[in-house]
């Protein structure tokens, strides 16, 4: 089923999230994200962006130039590693403006699948960056709140309505 991405201001977007708890419901949820994610079209979904204030969030960074490849991250916790590199990012919950926003080049994930088993993963380019941005959804951090003063104000004034 589609989900509403929601859009910013809304202030859930910026609330921490609960623990997720892996169960039918949950399962339920990152099936519908999936389907919502490409859809949008995007590369990522976190749940707190469909209003589910959980640590989860679904990423398919292969699927626009390859074969679908999705990954559910449930309970990530994250560990920031190589140097700190600047590009471009959007957000399905921020229509309009793509701003340049400074990240770690590699991260280490630790995270729970859907079937319950523990995973680690290490991640460079672009899935690095694509997992922090999600990631970041998780603490209630959007991009908008990475800039300095005047180059959000560009931002939120691109915002497509």
């Amino acid at each position: 089923m589609l989900l509403s991405i929601l859009r910013w201001p809304d202030p859930r977007l910026s609330q921490s999230c609960a623990p997720a708890v892996l169960d039918a419901d949950l399962r339920s949820l990152a099936a519908d994200m999936l389907q919502t994610m490409y859809a949008a079209p995007g590369r990522g979904l976190a749940a707190p962006q469909v209003g589910r204030l959980v640590r989860m969030f679904v990423m398919d960074i292969a699927w626009k130039t390859g074969d679908p490849a999705p990954i559910v991250f449930v309970n990530p916790k994250l560990e920031l590693l190589g140097d700190r590199v600047l590009g471009p990012e959007g957000c399905l919950s921020i229509p309009g403006p793509v701003t340049d926003i400074e990240r770690n080049a590699e991260v280490r994930v630790w995270w729970t699948d859907l079937e319950g088993v523990a995973q680690e993963g290490r991640f460079d380019g672009f899935a690095a960056i694509c997992i922090q941005h999600e990631f970041d959804h998780l603490q209630g951090i959007l991009t908008l709140d990475r800039l300095p003063p005047e180059p959000r104000a560009v931002a939120e004034a691109a915002v497509v309505a």
